[in-house]
This record gives structure tokens, sequence and C-alpha cells, in this order.
């Protein structure tokens, strides 16, 4: 019992002592500060300020009008009247119209047919064409959901018409609305974009920013293999005094880091944040340790500090559709579902949608919850793994 206290207390010195100099390391590292500092502090505002207005008003459109009767004058002005479209500019061709959108005096251009009244009158189909300024994602939502709604009320007053004239009021209102809907947005109640994607994409800048960082940091102790040599403790126990000792630095620098993404920013902008500070913090603890062990996992494979910045690059936005905010998570693939399970990102944008859009408890995201607490334990012995397997390869001269 004598000789366990000591070492004991080896130990957990050599714990603290891994702690800070990994914080220190993360301080002087100049490309680990930017990832672990500026990037979580700076890029949330950035991305939030993009999508402040959520929607846009006011959308100017070009409208052709090659029909000039009293059907399509009611359209144009039903479409000028809606709150996210005006029209800005009349053409009589559509290559003069196309000039305006290249001038950017526009974003869009409704064209009406000339044939349109007398379609109609004749219980034909009549179309309506639309074309949009694509490099813009709102203007293009706004212009083509203003126009579908304003034919759509033309429709069913068009039907009411001949309801009245052919048949009685019963009539009349089977055939302008034979389906009442009534459209009540429950969560996302601004419909714009900041509120339903600024959720997974905050949960996926603590990924891979800590993917970057302790991958850069990984690449330079390689270079310097000495560096935890002289801890207290013996080369039995060293690898595990590594690993933990790393995490818990990692950890105390992306706390506050966490609580300022999550919490801080959708205030900052007015942005839904349901999510009670005591069930986000028991949430976003497994989802940094499975962040933090996952990291350390792949540093370990990757050979170059240069190679991490490729691999978090090019897998944020894949693994931003396989988390199913913007693809429908019942419409993935069985095998790309089953990749999904390898990231934190997946339960973590699940689990942070349902607490902070949605208005979850941590009961609600059992699942998700414990998925992440099943990752940190996995990817906490896949790492010790990868850690034996390196100081071998060190010993034997190979790495």
């Amino acid at each position: 019992m004598q000789n366990k206290q000591p070492l004991s207390r080896n130990f957990l010195q050599a714990i603290f002592q891994v702690c800070w100099l990994e914080v220190q390391r993360c301080v002087k590292d100049k490309g680990a500060m930017m990832f672990f500092l500026l990037v979580p502090l700076g890029y949330p505002l950035l991305y939030s300020w993009i999508y402040t207005n959520e929607v846009v008003r006011d959308v100017p459109i070009v409208v052709v009008d090659l029909s000039q009767t009293q059907t399509s004058r009611t359209f144009t002005r039903l479409l000028d009247a809606s709150a996210d479209v005006k029209v800005g500019r009349f053409c009589t061709t559509l290559s003069a119209a196309q000039k305006i959108v290249e001038q950017q005096e526009a974003r869009g251009v409704v064209v009406i047919p000339k044939d349109l009244e007398q379609r109609i009158h004749r219980g034909e189909q009549a179309q309506i064409k639309v074309y949009c300024d694509m490099s813009m994602m709102l203007p293009y939502k706004a212009i083509l959901q203003s126009s579908q709604m304003v034919v759509m009320q033309m429709g069913s007053n068009i039907r009411s018409h001949k309801a009245i004239i052919s048949g009685t009021e019963r009539d009349e209102e089977l055939n302008a609305h034979p389906i009442i809907v009534e459209e009540v947005p429950i969560f996302n109640t601004t419909l714009g974009y900041g509120n339903s994607i600024l959720p997974a994409v905050l949960i996926l800048i603590l990924q891979q920013t800590l993917i970057l960082g302790i991958g850069l940091l990984a690449g330079t102790e390689r270079e310097k293999s000495s560096y935890y040599a002289s801890l207290m403790v013996s080369n039995s126990s060293r690898t595990m005094t590594k690993l933990i000792g790393k995490s818990l630095g990692y950890l105390m620098v992306y706390i506050p880091l966490a609580a300022y993404v999550t919490l801080a920013v959708p205030r900052f902008f007015s942005f839904t944040a349901m999510a009670t500070p005591t069930d986000l913090t028991l949430f976003l603890f497994p989802y940094l340790l499975a962040v933090i062990f996952f990291s350390i996992t792949l540093s370990s494979v990757i050979r170059y500090r240069e190679n991490v910045i490729l691999v978090a690059v090019f897998t944020s936005l894949p693994l931003l559709f396989l988390s199913g905010v913007s693809w429908p998570e019942s419409n993935i693939p069985a095998f790309w579902r089953g990749v999904a399970w390898l990231f934190p990102s997946t339960f973590g944008i699940r689990g942070f949608l349902r607490l902070s859009s949605m208005g979850a408890s941590l009961n609600d995201i059992h699942t998700e919850h414990v998925a992440l607490w099943i990752q940190a334990a996995v990817y906490f012995f896949v790492a010790y793994a990868t850690f034996s397997w390196r100081s071998k390869k060190k010993k034997a001269g190979k790495d």
C-alpha cells in the first residue's frame, strides 16, 4: 500500500504535466492557435452575419408580358404585391430582359405567354416561364415561391368562377378549395436558412477545428520525439498518461469555446436558441470527448501535418449532408448512414438541432446522447492503441 500512493501521485502529476505542456503548445503553435481560437471565434460570426436576414424581400424582377390582357395584368399586380418580389422593369422581349439581369439590375425574369388568356378560357393549361439568377440561393427561392403562390391563387380563383357559373355554392367551395391546408411552421418560424443551417454548422465547426488543431500539433510532436520523454512515470503507463493529459488539455481549451459557439453566437443574431445550459453542457461534454479522441486517432494515422488540412476541408460538406440536416435522413442509403455513424458530428448535429431549435430535453435525445458516449469510449481505446503502436514503431526506429 505504501508503494501505490507515490505511484498514483506520480501518475496524476504526469497527467497534469502533459495537460499543461499541451496547453502551452496550443498557444505557441501559430497554426494550432489559428484553428483553436481564431476560427471558432470568427467563423461563426461571419456565417451568422451572412444569414442574419434569414429571408430576402422585394427582389427585383423583369416581367415580359406578351399577352397584354386583363389576366396577365392581374398576375403581374399580384406578383408585385407579394412581400418577396418587386416588379421593377417591363420588357417586350426575353433578350432585353436577359441583358437587364446580366447588368445585375434584376434577379429574375417572368415571361407571360401570348396565349395565356385564350388557353384559360378554353380550359387548357397555360404556362408562365420563370428564369432566375442561380448565383444566389435566397433571391432564387423568393422569385420561384412567389410565382408559384400567385399561380396557385389565380388558379383557385378561376376554378371558383367556373363553379359559380356551372353549379351551386357548395360546388364552388369544393372546386376552389378541395383540401384546406393551413401551414404553421413549428420550429423554424422564420422559414429562413439561418435557423435551419446554423445549428449544424456551429457543431461541425467545433469538430473540424479540433481535427485541424490536433493534427497540426501531432505533426509538430513527431518532429520533436523527445517532447514527453521526461514524464515521471514508467514506460508502461506513459502512453495512458500522455493520452489522458493531452485530452484534458484540449478539453480545457474547448469548453469555453463550445459555450461561446452554442450559447452566445445564436443569441448575438437572434436565432432560435431554446437549449438550457444544463442540458447543453451534459450533451456537449461527451461530444467534445468523442471529437477529441477521434481527432487524436486521426492525427496518429496521418503522417504529415499539412495532410490534416486537406482531410478536414474536403470532408466538411459531405459530413453536413450525412448529418441529415439538408439531406433527409430517411433518404440516405444504408451504406452512407453507416459511414455517418463513424463521425461524432452526425449525432452532435442531430442532438444539438433538437435541443436548440426544437426545445427538446436531454431525455428526448437519449439515442444521440448515448451514441456520443459510445463513440467517446470506442475512440479512446482506438487512440490508446494507435499511441501504443506508434511508440513501438518509435522504439524500433521505423517512425
